[in-house]
């Protein structure tokens, strides 16, 4: 239990259960119908859109033979990390950037510090100036310095043998 434990501490116990089945071959629908669950409810947690309750988490560490208390040990873990997250403000002021410059991804799953070339690179090409000074304000000069010279290349410029043609 600890090395699984270990591994996936802090992900979303959804998407261990969705890797599990997957491994096993087992569809989600008739796992969910062995454990007497619906469908749905199985789905949104493999997804991580919905928490695993602690019942339920017993009931497919008994299906899949899994030791007693793993995926609900993941759910605390994946709470607690959550919960850091929001406690240590690691986001920009989110009032002030536009959810559409973030179209392709839900805004409230970024990792700000992971990320942040990409954040840093989308803002500065289709944010407008009060995104940009927010992004300013988040990330050093130095970070975004750094970001946003990793992007600087010329489009459809072909190079043959170190020269540009």
């Amino acid at each position: 239990m600890n090395t699984l434990i270990d591994k996936y501490k802090g992900i979303h116990p959804g998407i261990i259960l969705e890797r599990l089945l997957n491994k096993k071959g087992i569809s989600q629908r008739p796992f969910a119908l062995s454990i007497d669950e619906y469908p749905q409810t199985i789905n949104a947690i493999s997804k991580g859109k919905r928490k695993l309750n602690t019942p339920l988490a017993l009931k497919i560490e008994k299906r899949l033979n899994l030791e007693e208390g793993t995926l609900a040990l993941l759910q605390t873990y994946f709470d607690i990390k959550e919960e850091k997250n929001k406690l240590e403000k690691n986001t920009p002021n989110l009032n002030l950037l536009r959810r559409s410059l973030f179209w392709d991804t839900d805004i409230s799953k970024i990792d700000w510090q992971k990320q942040s070339v990409a954040v840093i690179k989308r803002v500065f090409e289709r944010g407008n100036d009060i995104e940009k000074e927010e992004i300013k304000r988040f990330y050093s000069n130095e970070k975004i310095e750094e970001a946003l010279a990793q992007g600087i290349r010329k489009p459809y410029t072909i190079y043959r043998n170190k020269e540009k043609v």
